[in-house]
């Protein structure tokens, strides 16, 4: 059944290039939603539905991933309708093909336990994600393309070479070379540290590069910025969270090896700098979108922090990437509603969205206080987890950096947000016919019900798939 999490989403990704109705086209996508969300419950619930392999295995870790790309997915496939409805001159072919290759790949990435594999998807991921972003066909978008494959490729390149560096730092230390991620788990104690040293520095590029870590995140303001906001949800919760996976698994390894102080290290400086440079470019932004990816590099940046502190920490930080997947969704479509009812993304246009699209206009501000951490949302909960810790560690200054940069964080954002949420708008700007509508509105409403209710009360379902990443993170059974 591991595989059909695969193979299910590429079987509809060619339906899509076979089927000549654009117009009927796009409810592919909502079918593939359904399916691999029931799926992929099935599979988390019936121990017998997940038969683990030698090179795809679905352990604690990455059943809470694809929960959490898949639940994301299924709301994002609904909203694509309306939205591919709304372009209906424009041809989806490609686009429902590449959304729907899109998530077989990140299923590959999340289950893949051979090194080799898990980049191959990972990189397969880049390629069928590209055209996603190109779908306005207009000169900055092929330009954010280029971007995206360009930056992309080069950090894809290292984290070849840092898998190579790992494979050999194996055979230095007089053990068959092998990329089996459960062969270098179990005889990590044995391996180089110095191949194994440089294999971390640079898959830590490699992947970073992928998640947006800074300064590796210079493609994410133009992808996002750019590409449809459905298109940017999947990306900013789907992709990151299966990249931030890939360098937990070197982690895992290096922590093994008993090189836990070396990768915190480097984790921590990459997170608090991802942090800082959000917040910095935060301040003053004016393109609503761009604004969400330097808030995705923030959160990325709190992941590596969180990782890099240590035992303390990991509840916290695999809960954070639950809660940042679901609120980084309602921000996304809520954000490309208001760019479609006023032609526009800036906030020297956009203002008084709560008069012209009373929904959007409130999910915005919902999610903008969601995702910088306040009460009582769900990404409150992890981040002040995270908090307790760094302290319960002895980590004080990186507690009090912590803080700090999500002031940082929250003031920005808040000068953006409140700008195009309140008012009215502009004298002279048109006014488009979108409003929210049932495919607009309701998979925000659903994404936000989620971060609310994890805000409030962590169902037990949720907390035993969060404890038992945990413990796989942590080398336990």
């Amino acid at each position: 059944m591991l595989f059909t999490l695969v193979l299910f989403p590429l079987l509809i990704a060619a339906v899509a290039l076979v089927v000549p109705w654009n117009r009927w086209r796009p409810y592919l996508l909502p079918l593939l939603g359904t399916g691999h969300l029931v799926l992929t419950v099935l599979i988390l619930a019936l121990p017998g539905w997940n038969v683990n392999y030698d090179w795809v295995v679905l352990d604690g870790l990455g059943k809470l991933i694809i929960l959490c790309v898949s639940v994301l997915f299924f709301f994002c496939s609904i909203y694509a309708v309306g939205y591919l409805h709304y372009w209906k001159d424009k041809a989806n072919r490609i686009f429902v093909a590449c959304f729907s290759g899109l998530l077989g790949l990140l299923s590959l990435v999340i289950m893949s336990h051979h090194l080799g594999l898990l980049w191959v998807a990972i990189e397969g991921s880049t390629l069928v994600s590209a055209p996603l972003i190109y779908f306005n066909h207009n000169k900055l978008s092929i330009e954010a393309t280029w971007k995206y494959l360009l930056v992309g490729s080069v950090g894809i390149a290292l984290a070849l070479l840092g898998t190579f560096f790992l494979a050999y730092s194996a055979l230095a230390g007089g053990m068959p070379a092998t990329l089996s991620f459960d062969e270098l788990l179990k005889g990590a104690p044995g391996l180089s540290k110095t191949w194994l040293r440089a294999a971390f520095i640079l898959l830590l590029v490699g992947y970073g590069t992928k998640m947006g870590l800074a300064p590796m995140h210079s493609w994410k303001p133009d992808a996002y910025g750019e590409s449809p906001g459905v298109v940017g949800a999947l990306f900013a919760g789907g992709i990151t969270s299966a990249a931030f996976l890939a360098l937990i698994r070197i982690y895992q390894i290096c922590q093994a090896a008993g090189e836990t102080a070396f990768a915190s290290l480097l984790l921590l400086i990459l997170g608090a700098l991802s942090m800082a440079v959000a917040g910095i470019f935060l301040i003053g932004q004016k393109d609503l979108k761009r604004m969400l990816a330097y808030s995705s590099v923030e959160h990325m940046g709190i992941l590596a922090v969180g990782l890099g502190i240590g035992r303390m920490a990991f509840f916290g930080t695999l809960l954070h990437v639950v809660n940042n997947t679901l609120t980084k969704g309602v921000l996304f479509l809520s954000t490309g509603n208001i760019q479609r009812a006023f032609d526009s993304k800036s906030t020297d246009v956009v203002r008084g969205a709560f008069r012209r699209l009373p929904i959007s206009g409130a999910l915005l501000l919902a999610g903008f206080f969601a995702i910088t951490g306040s009460p009582p949302f769900a990404p409150f909960v992890s981040e002040f987890s995270i908090l307790k810790g760094a302290l319960d560690s002895g980590l004080f200054l990186v507690a009090g950096l912590f803080l700090i940069l999500l002031l940082l964080v929250f003031v920005g954002m808040g000068n953006t947000v409140l700008k195009a949420v309140q008012g009215r708008a502009p004298q002279g700007v048109g006014d488009t016919a979108y409003r929210d509508g049932f495919y607009a509105a309701a998979p925000a409403l659903g994404l936000m019900a989620l971060v609310l209710l994890l805000g409030i009360v962590i169902p037990d379902p949720l907390r035993q798939l969060v404890d038992g990443a945990v413990q796989a993170l942590e080398g336990q059974p």
